[in-house]
Protein backbone atom coordinates (compact mmCIF):
# COMPACT_ATOMS: atom_id res chain seq x y z
CA UNK A 1 0.00 0.00 0.00
CA UNK A 2 2.90 2.39 0.84
CA UNK A 3 3.76 2.53 -3.32
CA UNK A 4 -0.22 3.25 -3.87
CA UNK A 5 0.05 5.91 -1.13
CA UNK A 6 3.64 8.06 -2.81
CA UNK A 7 3.13 7.41 -6.25
CA UNK A 8 -1.37 8.94 -5.65
CA UNK A 9 0.36 11.80 -3.70
CA UNK A 10 3.37 12.36 -6.10
CA UNK A 11 0.83 12.62 -9.38
CA UNK A 12 -1.16 14.88 -7.50
CA UNK A 13 1.36 16.93 -6.17
CA UNK A 14 3.53 17.38 -9.84
CA UNK A 15 6.04 15.40 -8.32
CA UNK A 16 5.37 12.72 -11.02
CA UNK A 17 3.31 12.82 -14.52
CA UNK A 18 2.23 10.51 -16.29
CA UNK A 19 1.74 10.95 -19.87
CA UNK A 20 -1.97 10.98 -21.46
CA UNK A 21 -0.65 7.83 -24.18
CA UNK A 22 2.06 5.63 -24.49
CA UNK A 23 2.91 2.71 -22.01
CA UNK A 24 3.69 2.78 -18.00
CA UNK A 25 6.47 0.22 -17.58
CA UNK A 26 6.79 -0.31 -13.84
CA UNK A 27 10.05 -2.06 -13.01
CA UNK A 28 10.31 -4.59 -10.69
CA UNK A 29 7.36 -4.44 -8.14
CA UNK A 30 7.02 -6.48 -5.35
CA UNK A 31 3.90 -9.11 -4.89
CA UNK A 32 0.83 -6.99 -3.01
CA UNK A 33 1.59 -3.88 -4.45
CA UNK A 34 -1.21 -1.30 -5.43
CA UNK A 35 -0.60 -0.60 -8.86
CA UNK A 36 -4.41 1.25 -9.09
CA UNK A 37 -3.30 4.87 -9.21
CA UNK A 38 -2.27 3.56 -12.53
CA UNK A 39 -4.03 2.87 -16.19
CA UNK A 40 -4.16 -1.12 -16.52
CA UNK A 41 -4.76 -1.18 -20.15
CA UNK A 42 -1.40 0.60 -20.33
CA UNK A 43 0.79 -0.75 -17.95
CA UNK A 44 3.54 -3.67 -18.31
CA UNK A 45 5.01 -5.05 -15.14
CA UNK A 46 8.75 -5.81 -15.95
CA UNK A 47 10.06 -8.43 -13.39
CA UNK A 48 12.32 -11.77 -13.35
CA UNK A 49 11.52 -13.08 -10.23
CA UNK A 50 8.74 -15.85 -10.76
CA UNK A 51 6.57 -15.16 -7.20
CA UNK A 52 5.97 -11.82 -8.50
CA UNK A 53 5.22 -12.13 -12.41
CA UNK A 54 2.94 -14.59 -11.25
CA UNK A 55 0.74 -12.62 -9.14
CA UNK A 56 0.49 -9.77 -10.99
CA UNK A 57 -0.05 -11.89 -13.88
CA UNK A 58 -3.02 -13.53 -12.04
CA UNK A 59 -4.28 -10.07 -11.87
CA UNK A 60 -4.23 -9.58 -15.60
CA UNK A 61 -1.35 -7.14 -15.58
CA UNK A 62 1.02 -7.32 -19.05
CA UNK A 63 3.93 -9.04 -17.71
CA UNK A 64 7.25 -9.45 -19.29
CA UNK A 65 10.64 -10.53 -17.83
CA UNK A 66 12.68 -7.62 -19.52
CA UNK A 67 11.11 -4.80 -21.37
CA UNK A 68 9.58 -5.04 -24.67
CA UNK A 69 9.93 -1.48 -26.60
CA UNK A 70 9.41 1.83 -25.70
CA UNK A 71 7.55 3.51 -22.66
CA UNK A 72 6.12 7.00 -22.18
CA UNK A 73 7.23 6.62 -18.93
CA UNK A 74 8.72 4.07 -16.25
CA UNK A 75 8.23 3.33 -12.89
CA UNK A 76 10.79 1.69 -11.01
CA UNK A 77 10.58 -0.11 -7.73
CA UNK A 78 13.54 0.08 -6.07
CA UNK A 79 15.38 -3.80 -5.24
CA UNK A 80 17.59 -3.64 -2.30
CA UNK A 81 20.94 -4.59 -3.90
CA UNK A 82 22.58 -1.11 -5.39
CA UNK A 83 23.83 -3.24 -8.42
CA UNK A 84 20.64 -4.29 -9.61
CA UNK A 85 19.00 -1.12 -8.84
CA UNK A 86 21.41 0.78 -10.56
CA UNK A 87 21.24 -1.67 -13.34
CA UNK A 88 17.61 -1.12 -13.68
CA UNK A 89 17.68 2.81 -13.44
CA UNK A 90 20.07 2.38 -16.97
CA UNK A 91 17.44 -0.42 -18.34
CA UNK A 92 14.43 1.69 -17.25
CA UNK A 93 16.38 5.18 -19.05
CA UNK A 94 17.37 3.11 -22.18
CA UNK A 95 13.69 2.92 -22.82
CA UNK A 96 11.87 5.53 -21.90
CA UNK A 97 10.70 8.65 -23.57
CA UNK A 98 9.01 10.60 -20.63
CA UNK A 99 10.26 10.13 -16.85
CA UNK A 100 11.43 7.47 -14.70
CA UNK A 101 10.01 7.66 -11.62
CA UNK A 102 11.77 5.87 -8.55
CA UNK A 103 9.96 4.57 -5.35
CA UNK A 104 11.69 2.73 -2.55
CA UNK A 105 11.54 2.35 1.02
CA UNK A 106 14.33 3.74 3.11
CA UNK A 107 15.87 0.72 4.53
CA UNK A 108 15.77 -0.55 0.77
CA UNK A 109 18.54 2.53 -0.28
CA UNK A 110 15.98 4.97 -1.40
CA UNK A 111 18.34 7.92 0.20
CA UNK A 112 21.73 6.57 -1.67
CA UNK A 113 20.14 5.98 -4.98
CA UNK A 114 18.80 9.41 -4.86
CA UNK A 115 21.93 11.01 -3.90
CA UNK A 116 23.73 8.75 -7.19
CA UNK A 117 20.71 10.12 -9.04
CA UNK A 118 21.16 14.04 -8.13
CA UNK A 119 25.00 13.48 -9.34
CA UNK A 120 24.03 12.93 -13.03
CA UNK A 121 20.54 14.44 -14.01
CA UNK A 122 17.84 17.12 -12.47
CA UNK A 123 15.62 14.98 -9.90
CA UNK A 124 12.38 16.59 -9.15
CA UNK A 125 11.99 17.52 -5.24
CA UNK A 126 11.48 14.12 -3.43
CA UNK A 127 8.15 13.10 -1.33
CA UNK A 128 8.49 11.45 1.76
CA UNK A 129 5.98 9.26 2.92
CA UNK A 130 5.17 5.66 4.72
CA UNK A 131 8.97 5.33 5.14
CA UNK A 132 9.72 5.81 2.06
CA UNK A 133 10.49 8.24 -0.56
CA UNK A 134 9.22 8.82 -4.65
CA UNK A 135 11.06 11.25 -7.20
CA UNK A 136 11.56 11.56 -10.76
CA UNK A 137 13.74 12.39 -13.44
CA UNK A 138 13.75 13.01 -17.64
CA UNK A 139 15.26 9.56 -19.05
CA UNK A 140 18.33 10.20 -21.37
CA UNK A 141 21.96 8.68 -21.59
CA UNK A 142 23.34 9.58 -18.35
CA UNK A 143 22.76 6.52 -16.91
CA UNK A 144 24.29 3.92 -19.91
CA UNK A 145 27.83 3.50 -17.70
CA UNK A 146 25.19 1.54 -14.75
CA UNK A 147 23.73 -1.07 -17.39
CA UNK A 148 23.69 -4.55 -16.35
CA UNK A 149 26.82 -6.47 -17.47
CA UNK A 150 27.18 -9.62 -18.49
CA UNK A 151 27.46 -12.06 -15.76
CA UNK A 152 31.49 -12.53 -14.76
CA UNK A 153 33.52 -14.93 -13.13
CA UNK A 154 33.95 -15.75 -9.58
CA UNK A 155 36.11 -18.41 -7.88
CA UNK A 156 35.94 -21.90 -8.89
CA UNK A 157 35.20 -21.14 -13.16
CA UNK A 158 31.46 -20.19 -11.91
CA UNK A 159 29.83 -16.75 -13.16
CA UNK A 160 27.33 -15.09 -11.55
CA UNK A 161 25.29 -11.43 -11.99
CA UNK A 162 25.19 -8.29 -9.91
CA UNK A 163 22.60 -8.28 -7.66
CA UNK A 164 21.74 -11.93 -7.48
CA UNK A 165 22.53 -13.84 -3.83
CA UNK A 166 26.13 -14.45 -3.39
CA UNK A 167 27.09 -12.67 -6.73
CA UNK A 168 31.36 -12.27 -5.32
CA UNK A 169 31.76 -15.56 -4.10
CA UNK A 170 30.56 -18.86 -2.99
CA UNK A 171 28.09 -18.58 -0.28
CA UNK A 172 29.98 -20.29 2.60
CA UNK A 173 26.73 -22.00 3.97
CA UNK A 174 26.22 -23.43 0.74
CA UNK A 175 29.57 -24.70 0.67
CA UNK A 176 29.53 -26.23 4.00
CA UNK A 177 26.26 -28.27 3.10
CA UNK A 178 28.16 -29.07 -0.07
CA UNK A 179 31.04 -30.46 1.94
CA UNK A 180 28.48 -32.59 4.03
CA UNK A 181 26.17 -34.07 1.42
CA UNK A 182 26.42 -37.63 1.35
CA UNK A 183 27.85 -39.90 -1.27
CA UNK A 184 24.56 -41.27 -1.92
CA UNK A 185 21.57 -38.92 -2.28
CA UNK A 186 19.19 -40.90 -5.03
CA UNK A 187 18.78 -40.86 -8.24
CA UNK A 188 16.47 -38.10 -8.36
CA UNK A 189 17.56 -34.82 -6.90
CA UNK A 190 15.90 -31.39 -6.22
CA UNK A 191 17.75 -28.32 -5.85
CA UNK A 192 15.12 -25.72 -4.39
CA UNK A 193 16.00 -22.13 -5.02
CA UNK A 194 19.24 -23.36 -6.51
CA UNK A 195 20.68 -19.96 -7.26
CA UNK A 196 23.12 -19.53 -9.56
CA UNK A 197 23.89 -23.35 -9.22
CA UNK A 198 26.40 -24.23 -7.04
CA UNK A 199 25.06 -26.91 -4.93
CA UNK A 200 23.58 -28.53 -7.81
CA UNK A 201 27.05 -28.48 -9.43
CA UNK A 202 28.95 -30.19 -6.44
CA UNK A 203 25.69 -32.32 -5.72
CA UNK A 204 26.20 -33.91 -10.13
CA UNK A 205 29.60 -35.07 -8.97
CA UNK A 206 27.87 -37.89 -7.89
CA UNK A 207 27.56 -40.14 -10.98
CA UNK A 208 24.77 -41.69 -9.14
CA UNK A 209 22.51 -39.14 -9.68
CA UNK A 210 20.55 -39.49 -13.14
CA UNK A 211 18.63 -36.34 -12.72
CA UNK A 212 18.57 -33.16 -10.92
CA UNK A 213 16.12 -30.20 -10.86
CA UNK A 214 17.32 -26.79 -10.14
CA UNK A 215 14.26 -24.67 -9.50
CA UNK A 216 15.05 -20.96 -9.04
CA UNK A 217 12.47 -17.56 -9.33
CA UNK A 218 15.10 -15.49 -9.83
CA UNK A 219 15.44 -15.47 -14.04
CA UNK A 220 18.98 -14.01 -13.65
CA UNK A 221 20.51 -16.40 -11.45
CA UNK A 222 19.04 -19.35 -13.22
CA UNK A 223 20.81 -18.07 -15.84
CA UNK A 224 23.87 -18.06 -14.51
CA UNK A 225 23.25 -21.29 -13.48
CA UNK A 226 22.66 -22.68 -17.23
CA UNK A 227 26.39 -21.67 -17.22
CA UNK A 228 27.76 -22.60 -14.22
CA UNK A 229 25.71 -26.46 -14.44
CA UNK A 230 26.29 -27.70 -17.78
CA UNK A 231 25.77 -31.64 -17.20
CA UNK A 232 22.82 -33.28 -19.51
CA UNK A 233 21.62 -34.36 -16.37
CA UNK A 234 19.97 -31.20 -15.31
CA UNK A 235 17.05 -29.33 -15.93
CA UNK A 236 16.14 -26.10 -15.11
CA UNK A 237 12.75 -24.38 -13.89
CA UNK A 238 12.14 -20.92 -13.64
CA UNK A 239 9.52 -20.99 -10.13
CA UNK A 240 8.48 -20.20 -7.00
CA UNK A 241 10.19 -23.20 -4.95
CA UNK A 242 6.96 -22.79 -2.50
CA UNK A 243 4.55 -23.87 -5.16
CA UNK A 244 6.65 -26.02 -7.83
CA UNK A 245 6.44 -30.25 -7.95
CA UNK A 246 8.53 -32.50 -10.04
CA UNK A 247 6.80 -34.99 -12.26
CA UNK A 248 7.71 -37.58 -10.23
CA UNK A 249 9.02 -37.57 -6.39
CA UNK A 250 12.12 -37.05 -5.77
CA UNK A 251 14.55 -38.91 -3.46
CA UNK A 252 16.23 -35.75 -1.79
CA UNK A 253 16.02 -32.45 -1.76
CA UNK A 254 18.60 -30.25 -1.15
CA UNK A 255 18.72 -26.21 -0.38
CA UNK A 256 19.68 -23.15 1.26
CA UNK A 257 16.80 -21.40 1.93
CA UNK A 258 16.36 -17.59 1.65
CA UNK A 259 15.43 -15.81 4.78
CA UNK A 260 14.98 -12.36 3.71
CA UNK A 261 12.17 -10.82 2.61
CA UNK A 262 13.10 -7.34 3.93
CA UNK A 263 16.19 -6.79 5.89
CA UNK A 264 14.81 -8.13 9.00
CA UNK A 265 15.37 -11.60 9.10
CA UNK A 266 12.00 -14.19 8.53
CA UNK A 267 12.02 -17.73 8.36
CA UNK A 268 8.76 -18.12 6.93
CA UNK A 269 10.15 -18.37 3.41
CA UNK A 270 11.91 -21.16 4.83
CA UNK A 271 9.43 -22.65 6.66
CA UNK A 272 7.76 -22.49 3.49
CA UNK A 273 10.64 -24.13 1.14
CA UNK A 274 10.13 -27.17 3.74
CA UNK A 275 6.73 -27.95 3.46
CA UNK A 276 7.09 -27.93 -0.37
CA UNK A 277 10.12 -30.17 0.19
CA UNK A 278 7.97 -32.59 2.18
CA UNK A 279 5.17 -32.63 -0.71
CA UNK A 280 7.70 -33.56 -3.60
CA UNK A 281 9.33 -36.24 -2.09
CA UNK A 282 9.21 -39.97 -1.81
CA UNK A 283 7.83 -41.64 1.66
CA UNK A 284 11.52 -42.67 1.91
CA UNK A 285 12.69 -39.36 0.92
CA UNK A 286 15.06 -36.55 2.89
CA UNK A 287 15.73 -33.01 3.12
CA UNK A 288 19.47 -31.72 3.59
CA UNK A 289 19.58 -28.00 4.03
CA UNK A 290 21.73 -25.08 5.67
CA UNK A 291 20.40 -22.31 7.61
CA UNK A 292 21.92 -19.77 9.87
CA UNK A 293 22.22 -21.01 13.15
CA UNK A 294 19.48 -18.69 14.69
CA UNK A 295 16.49 -19.67 12.83
CA UNK A 296 13.84 -22.07 14.23
CA UNK A 297 13.78 -24.24 11.52
CA UNK A 298 13.30 -27.44 13.76
CA UNK A 299 9.92 -27.35 14.43
CA UNK A 300 8.92 -26.95 11.00
CA UNK A 301 11.04 -29.94 9.69
CA UNK A 302 9.43 -31.99 12.86
CA UNK A 303 5.92 -31.11 11.67
CA UNK A 304 6.60 -32.56 8.44
CA UNK A 305 9.22 -35.60 8.58
CA UNK A 306 9.43 -37.90 10.88
CA UNK A 307 13.05 -37.84 11.65
CA UNK A 308 14.93 -34.82 12.10
CA UNK A 309 18.70 -34.37 13.25
CA UNK A 310 21.23 -31.39 13.08
CA UNK A 311 24.22 -33.18 11.64
CA UNK A 312 26.84 -30.69 11.35
CA UNK A 313 27.39 -27.14 11.90
CA UNK A 314 29.73 -24.41 13.08
CA UNK A 315 29.07 -21.23 15.33
CA UNK A 316 27.00 -19.54 11.94
CA UNK A 317 25.60 -22.71 10.53
CA UNK A 318 24.14 -26.15 10.80
CA UNK A 319 23.44 -28.74 8.34
CA UNK A 320 19.80 -30.58 9.29
CA UNK A 321 18.72 -33.25 7.77
CA UNK A 322 15.24 -34.95 7.81
CA UNK A 323 13.53 -38.02 6.38
CA UNK A 324 10.56 -39.64 5.69
CA UNK A 325 8.24 -37.03 5.01
CA UNK A 326 4.62 -37.51 6.98
CA UNK A 327 2.63 -35.68 4.38
CA UNK A 328 2.44 -36.53 1.20
CA UNK A 329 -0.63 -34.17 -0.13
CA UNK A 330 0.53 -32.71 -3.48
Amino acid sequence: MALATRLTLALADGVATLPETGRVAVFTPRAGADLSALPKERVQVITAFKPDYDHFAGLGYDCAIAPEGRYGVAILCLPRAKARAHALLAEAAAVTDGVVIVDGLKTDGIESVLRDCRRRVTVSAPLSKAHGKIFSFAAGPEFADWAATAPQPISGSYVTAPGVFSADAVDPASQLLAETLPQALGAHVVDLGAGWGYLSARALERASITRLDLVEADHAALACARQNVTDPRAQFHWADATVWQPETRADTVIMNPPFHESRSADPDLGRAFIRAAAGMLKPSGSVWMVANRHLPYETTLAQAFTSVLEVAGDTRFKILHASRPMRQGR
